[in-house]
């Protein structure tokens, strides 16, 4: 029996044109025992990312994807693995130590968790990321059939999911492309009754690269999405708030008018994606912004 074979949790990373950090990432995934087999798919990059990483990690299960689709690029690689939970990267990000059997752990004892939020450490210092202390200090009442704080967010390149809970929430939406994409895919998990909670004791390691997208560029998207979450998933006290909120930011921030501009337009495509939670998710989330 191969290392692979005994394996309870994939890794699934997705890339974009970082060929040099995405080899540090796959060189660090590596060192994890055992092995958890890996999915790389590339987004449409044009630095040779797919011929790098056919010649030096051989094992690694490539996946072309023939256009950038941004955070959807992850369905695409959780539908080429075979385990039952799937952890996911970015390519400046890696999981270390036996964080990945924890997590297999804690769904093996726990039939409802549907997806495990990691703590966060960043760079070589290895600094707690701020998102840790939101996450646990999470204000939602504690469930007794979940091992940690129950939450309705997360940072994507640091989450483990039960695949079966990841399949039947319709994984990352393709809309969102990226930025803050992670809150849909909490509240479909949440509306579907799978628990989530943070595990401090399972670490990501996060190196943020420095190809990075202009800010202006991803505070638009982060805008924007959260905007279009609203519109997809919340009742209509929380979509009128949301919509005032960005309308009120646009007449003074560029990056709020556009997000606002770029959010209408789409509106054909988001109110036909229209599935509103229930009632009990709809409370969490008031409690999270009343806190």
């Amino acid at each position: 029996m191969t290392t692979e074979e005994r394996s309870r949790v994939s890794a699934v990373v997705i890339t974009h044109d970082r060929a040099v950090e995405l080899c540090r990432t796959l060189a660090n995934l590596r060192l994890l025992e055992p092995r958890p087999p890996v999915v790389v798919v590339d987004n449409a990059s044009g630095d040779g990312t797919a011929d790098v990483v056919r010649a030096s990690y051989p094992e690694v299960t490539l996946v072309r994807n023939p256009s950038n689709t941004g955070c959807a690029a992850r369905n695409l690689g959780v539908a080429h693995t075979s385990t039952p939970y799937v952890a996911f990267c970015d390519d400046d990000s890696w999981w270390t130590g036996d964080s990945l059997e924890a997590a297999a752990d804690a769904f093996e004892a726990h039939p409802r968790l549907g997806l495990v939020a990691a703590a966060v450490l960043v760079g070589g210092e290895e600094r707690a990321d701020p998102v840790n202390a939101e996450l646990i200090d999470s204000p939602l009442p504690p469930a007794e059939d979940l091992p940690g704080p129950r939450v309705l967010g997360f940072l994507a390149c640091a989450c483990v999911v039960r695949r079966t809970a990841f399949d039947e929430a319709g994984g990352f939406e393709p809309l969102l492309f990226f930025g803050g994409e992670e809150a849909l895919l909490a509240q479909d998990l949440a509306a579907r009754g799978w628990g989530l909670c943070h595990l401090s004791r399972i670490h990501a390691h996060h190196h943020p690269s420095q190809a990075r997208p202009p800010s202006e560029w991803r505070r638009t998207l982060e805008e924007r999405n959260a905007l279009l979450t609203a519109w997809m998933r919340r009742g209509p006290k929380a979509v009128l708030s949301s919509t005032a909120h960005t309308a009120g930011r646009a007449v003074r921030d560029p990056c709020a008018r556009r997000a606002l501009r770029t959010a209408v337009a789409m509106l054909p495509e988001v109110w036909a994606s229209r599935r509103r939670v229930p009632a009990a998710v709809e409370r969490d989330l008031e409690l999270l912004e009343r806190a």
